[in-house]
Parts: C-alpha cells; structure tokens; sequence
C-alpha cells in the first residue's frame, strides 16, 4: 500500500510540473509546422504542374504579395509595352527578380493579384517549409501522372530524373501557362475538406488539360537560372546565368540542374521586398525581422536604464561624471593614490599619505604654540594637533 501510494504522490508531482512549466520547453526539439499536408495539397494544386522555370518564378514572388499587386497594377497600365521597351521600363522597377520575371504572364499575375489570401499563404508556406512545398508539388504530378493526366506534348516537356518529375517548356524561346481543373485532373480528390484553390475559373465542359496563348519570353527573361532542387528541397539560382542573361549568343535553355544543384547557390528571401507585409509565424518573423539590439540598447538608455553589460564605472557615469573621468586619466588617478580597479591603494599611495600627515603635524603643532604664546584657543589647537598627529601616525603606520 505503501508503494502505491508513494507512485501515485510522484505522478501528481510530475502533472503538477508539467502544469507549471510553459510548453515552449517541451515543444524546442520538434518545431510545430505552419501547414498541414492537407492544407499543402491545397494551396499547390492550381500550381503543382506549371512548367518548373514559371512555377519556381511564382514560388519566389508570393513570398512578397505587395511588390505582386504593384506589378499587376502596373503591368494593366502598361500593356502596350513590348519587347525592349518592356524591358527596359521593367528594369527601373524595384520590384524583386522574381515578381518582374511574371510580367510577361500577365495571366499569372493578375490571378495571384486577385487571390491575394492565396498568394500570401503559398508564400507563408514556402518561408517556412520550402521542403514540404517541393515536397508536395512532386507529390501532386506524380498523382497525375497515375490519373494519366500528366503527358508530353507540343506545349510541356514531362521527363523524370530517377523518382523526380520534371515539367519543361518543349520550347525553350516559349512558356506555356497550362489550364487544367485541380479536382479532376488528379484523380479523386483525397481530402474533401480541403478542397484544392479555387485560384482561376475553370470553364465547365472544357478540355481537361489546355493551355493558353505561349509567351514568347526570349533569353533576356528574368526567370532563366532558377529552378527548383526537389532532392535537396530548396530552390537554387544558377549566378552565372543570371549574370549573362542578356548575352545575345546565349541560344537555348540554360542548364536547369533540376535535381542536381550542386553548381547553383540557394535562393534567400530578402525582407526589404516584403514592404512591411507581417510574416506568419514567430519562427519566420525571427529569422527575416532579428531584433535590432543596438536600437533597443538606445532606448533603454534614453528611458534612464543602464545599458546591458556595462560595467559600474558606466554606472556611475551619471551620478559621479568628475570621478569616472578622473578615473580615465591615469596620471591624475595615480596622483590621488588611488587605482582603476575598485580605488583600493596602491603600492605607493601610503607614502603621498604619509608625508601629507607629517606636514599637517607640523602645522598643528605650530597651532598649539601660537595659542599657548597668546594664552587662548589652547583646546582647540590641542584638537588640531591630536588630528594631524594622529594623521601623521596613520601615514608613518602605511608606510
């Protein structure tokens, strides 16, 4: 009974810590994720079997929604800009890479556009589980490609590169922007409480997989050089491309590296592009918006807290400015006897001690004779003298 009872106290015990404690502790080995894999299929679907150099463009871009909305705007106010006219009107923008190298689709961006909560969430999901969203786009072709909707033609390139699915331009002067219904074209939908976005209006009784009028996007395109690496689970940007892109005798498609990427570098969100748009989760914002410590540091400091760190010389900076800069000059320290390291004596203070008490002897004693010669004051020079002597004794006693 007696063991039963101590097992019982210790399980309360161990409840009632687990109670007290918060639940970041337990939760710091296994980060919670932002999306569910059935909220993942859902967002990609519309998406999953656009050819890889434009959907890797609109992985990027949804990460900053506000730059998509201005080019939507600006591409509608300029669409009688084509070709270098286009370009070179495009070049002065300061719209990030990516959301300029959808200008050309103006299709793709006013859906984007117009399903703002749409964009905003893909780009939440691929700041957050970049892996997971490579992940599920592979995952949704090859749910296609058993469906027997997934197939070469005039339009699209589909290959595979060991279990990875690949979907090219067949052209690769022309993009085009494949129309498809997400919930037949995958089979029978497998999560019908999460139905796939309802990104662009799927025309009933259309063909189930059609494409729209190719973009001619030439070898100037801002998209050549980036592709998706679904081995390592990142998006990858090939410089050297990027570099070159303008270069006339550069015919063809430049190296994609689809499940290679060994010779790209991995693309990086850049938070100036976000413009003020707030990140999802605590994790994202901490890694794209880190404390500024040096502006926090300043305002604590004008709110009359000492700076984290600073030492009591610091400290006393306010109440006592004459002592910490006499204690920055070293001579007039020394001179005082004193040191740097909390005003204990040094080796020679004593000695300036010592013959400052004799002097102040002699004065005394000088006192009590004035004062016996005038017959007065005689205490009060005794008094006088008893201190310095008993200084002077100090300053022999130091030395």
């Amino acid at each position: 009974m007696k063991k039963k009872g101590s097992w019982r106290r210790a399980v309360i015990g161990i409840l009632a810590i687990c109670l007290v404690l918060p639940a970041t502790l337990f939760a710091q080995g296994t980060p919670s994720k932002t999306f569910k894999p059935e909220e993942l299929d859902q967002l990609l679907a519309p998406v999953a079997l656009y050819p890889d150099e434009l959907l890797t463009q609109i992985l990027m871009a949804s990460t900053y929604p506000l730059e998509v909305v201005q080019a939507e705007r600006w591409t509608k106010q300029n669409k009688n800009l084509k070709g270098d006219a286009l370009k070179a009107a495009l070049d002065k923008q300061t719209w990030d890479a990516s959301v300029k190298a959808l200008v050309p689709f103006p299709d793709v961006l006013s859906m984007m556009s117009e399903k703002l909560e749409w964009t905003q969430k893909l780009g939440d999901a691929v700041l957050a589980q970049q892996k997971d969203v490579l992940d599920t786009v592979q995952k949704l072709r090859k749910k296609a490609a058993e469906a027997g909707n997934l197939k070469s033609s005039k339009e699209q390139e589909v290959k595979k590169d060991g279990d990875i699915i690949i979907i090219e331009s067949a052209n690769p002067q022309v993009v085009y922007v494949p129309a498809y219904n997400p919930t037949v074209v995958y089979g029978a939908w497998w999560y019908p409480a999460y139905p796939p976005y309802p990104v662009y209006a799927y025309p009933p009784g259309a063909a189930l997989f059609t494409f729209t009028m190719g973009v001619a996007i030439g070898a100037a395109w801002h998209g050549w050089g980036c592709h998706p690496e679904y081995h390592g689970g990142s998006i990858n940007i090939d410089r050297d491309t990027n570099i070159n892109v303008d270069r006339p005798d550069r015919g063809g498609r430049p190296e994609q590296r689809p499940s290679g990427g060994s010779r790209g570098e991995q693309w990086k969100h850049n938070p100036e592009h976000r413009k003020g748009v707030s990140y999802r989760d605590q994790a994202t914002r901490d890694k794209y918006t880190p404390t500024n410590r040096a502006a926090v540091d300043n305002r604590q400091g004008n709110r009359g807290y000492d700076k984290p760190g600073a030492g009591t010389a610091d400290r006393s900076a306010g109440r006592q400015p004459a002592q910490v800069q006499d204690r920055a000059s070293q001579g007039r320290t020394a001179d005082r006897g004193g040191s740097s390291s909390g005003g204990r004596d040094n080796a020679f203070g004593g000695m300036d001690r010592g013959g400052q008490a004799s002097r102040d002897s002699a004065r005394g004693s000088q006192s009590m004779s004035s004062s016996r010669s005038h017959g007065g004051g005689a205490s009060s020079g005794m008094s006088r003298g008893g201190g310095g002597a008993s200084r002077g004794g100090g300053g022999r006693g130091r030395r």
